[in-house]
């Protein structure tokens, strides 16, 4: 691990609760919170313009007193600018809709998976609700103006020009962080620095150390089905360890799951409690409708890949994004070629072995990386330069135990662009390693 300078600290991960997930992949709670923030912040000041005047009247306050007559004047013309910032700012959330749909709709161009990086977005979670609490807030402020003998809302009319500034430099941004995303080579990247946070994870676990035993009790699967996106290996390895038990898991992250599937095995000879219940075993999973990039080690590579694929077929075809794709896959290897992969084990604080997670090893990480891009690249001799490039850098740096692999796939290579390249000059172009592809 000391080897590998790029990869980052490892963190301990919290787990990835249904409803915590469920806020990240939502638009609707940033966007309340923005209208009660409006509502609360429009009462605030709406009441702090009511106590002040009765404050001035019984105190002598001759700097507060030109303050506020001040703003007296700034809010003196503001009834209508109030009630043109009130319909704008519906123009404008309607406005930010619309692009935010176009940016899901370039989203699902490179692959449905990464759809998730514009839901998850700050930004535009911030924008819907800064937006909308100014509308909100403005409503609520131009109620006070109408028809009334006494003094306008000074401070709440003021504060309304600038919550107006304030959405117009959060509109800019939004404009920015969403011409951003809609880039390939940005969406490539925030997928790989995902990638790159999950191996770090990965890179630190010791190794599994053997099961001479047998396993005394297997626990099946009785939820409804779903892939398993997480698993609290904290309260995993707590439940082992008061029945004294050593729990495998036998899916791995990233698995659908159906009912009645076999979930884990209990090794070892369990106290008096016995073997643990499966309803104890399943709440420590989190089950969910598509994968995510908390734990599963190899999603960002099936990301990858997948834009990959979608940008080599002949509707696009367009195999300069392929090569991009292959960079950070290339990148992703190289890091994984040097750390233990296979299951990992999790001890508990007297270290005693508890939990045995399966996770995915060198062959299979090479077969996910490369096989499909091999497959549909073929035909295209920069896709196919560029792979060349990769195996052969990865054969440099990779022990040998797995490099048996890496030459099985040249193998593999090279007999598809012979049956592409009929002439023995195509076929030498196509397999000469270059860096760029075809520069």
């Amino acid at each position: 691990v000391s080897s590998l300078p790029f990869l980052p600290r490892a963190r301990r991960r919290r787990p990835l609760t249904p409803w915590r997930d469920h806020l990240r992949d939502g638009l609707w709670f940033a966007p309340l919170i923005g209208l009660a923030s409006g509502w609360a912040l429009a009462t605030f000041m709406l009441a702090l313009d009511r106590w002040i005047p009765s404050y001035l009247e019984d105190h002598d306050r001759p700097w507060l007193r030109e303050g506020y007559e001040w703003f007296l004047d700034v809010a003196s013309g503001a009834k209508e600018a109030i009630g043109t910032m009130s319909s704008a700012m519906l123009t404008f959330i309607g406005v930010v809709f619309s692009i935010t749909l176009v940016a899901l709709q370039m989203a699902s161009q490179f692959t449905p998976r990464v759809v998730r990086v514009y839901v998850r977005s700050r930004v535009t979670k911030t924008t819907f609700a800064v937006f909308l609490m100014t509308f909100l807030y403005a409503l609520r402020v131009q109620k006070e103006f109408g028809g009334s003998d006494s003094d306008p809302p000074a401070l709440a009319a003021s504060l309304a020009m600038g919550l107006v500034v304030t959405s117009l430099v959060v509109f800019v941004v939004y404009v920015h962080s969403t011409i951003r995303l809609m880039r390939v080579t940005y969406v490539i990247g925030y997928v790989t620095r995902e990638a790159l946070n999950v191996l770090a994870a990965q890179a630190y676990a010791p190794p599994v150390p053997a099961l001479p035993d047998e396993p005394v009790a297997l626990i099946p699967y009785r939820g409804s089905p779903g892939v398993l996106r997480d698993v609290d290996v904290t309260r995993l390895v707590f439940l082992a360890r008061r029945h004294d038990v050593v729990i495998v898991l036998i899916p791995r992250v990233g698995d659908y799951l159906t009912h009645g599937m076999p979930l884990a095995e209990i090794h070892g000879t369990p106290n008096r409690r016995g073997a643990p219940a499966a309803a104890k075993v399943w709440p420590c999973l989190s089950i969910g409708v598509e994968r995510t990039m908390h734990q599963d080690l190899t999603f960002g590579l099936r990301q990858l890949v997948d834009i990959a694929s979608k940008a080599l077929s002949p509707g696009i075809n367009d195999p300069t994004t392929a090569v991009q794709a292959l960079d950070r896959i290339h990148a992703l290897l190289t890091l994984m070629s040097g750390i233990a992969l296979g299951d990992r084990a999790h001890f508990d604080r007297h270290d005693v072995l508890r939990v045995i997670e399966p996770v995915a090893v060198w062959s299979d990480v090479v077969e996910l990386s490369l096989t499909e891009i091999r497959l549909y690249g073929a035909g295209s001799p920069q896709v196919t330069r560029r792979l060349s490039a990769v195996l052969g850098d990865l054969l440099e740096i990779t022990p040998l135990a797995r490099c048996p692999e890496l030459v099985r796939q040249q193998l593999l290579l090279r007999q598809a662009v012979e049956r592409t390249y009929p002439d023995t000059a195509g076929r030498t172009f196509a397999l000469e390693p270059d860096r760029q592809g075809i520069g």
